[in-house]
């Protein structure tokens, strides 16, 4: 979870009554950690008073968890015009199966930084060789 996802839950907390965040198994990137690993990370990030946020976990389609759950809304943030380009056809499809789509603009001090820069980071940083003053 980037300081950009953390932002984008805060937000939509104020705007809904309930917010599910939604760890989701997606074929096409290879997170460092199990889903249910991740959730739990993601809900330890957040802070206790924020009662009305939920963390999940779903392999398969985002819809199809909303349809399952009824949930009305899906929030999604986008940095770029290519994020919106992608997100509009997904959110043209989702609109058609009863599921509406909110887009939040990422804050400028964090539209540059995605997910996948700061897996490749991490995994950077933990690949560095310790410099530690004992060795």
């Amino acid at each position: 979870m980037t300081p950009g996802h953390r932002d984008l839950v805060a937000r939509a907390r104020v705007m809904f009554d309930q917010v599910i965040v939604l760890e989701a198994v997606n074929a096409d990137k290879r997170p460092t950690a199990q889903a249910t690993t991740r959730a739990v990370r993601v809900r330890d990030a957040m802070p206790a008073a924020w009662g009305n946020v939920e963390v999940d976990t779903w392999t398969g389609l985002t819809i199809a968890y909303c349809l399952r759950r009824g949930a009305t809304v899906i929030v999604r943030g986008v940095r770029t015009a290519a994020d919106l380009r992608y997100e509009y056809q997904i959110a043209a499809m989702n609109e058609l199966l009863g599921i509406q789509t909110v887009w939040l603009p990422a804050r400028p001090q964090m539209a540059a930084t995605s997910s996948t820069v700061a897996r490749a980071y991490r995994s950077a940083q933990s690949a560095r060789p310790s410099h530690n003053a004992e060795e």
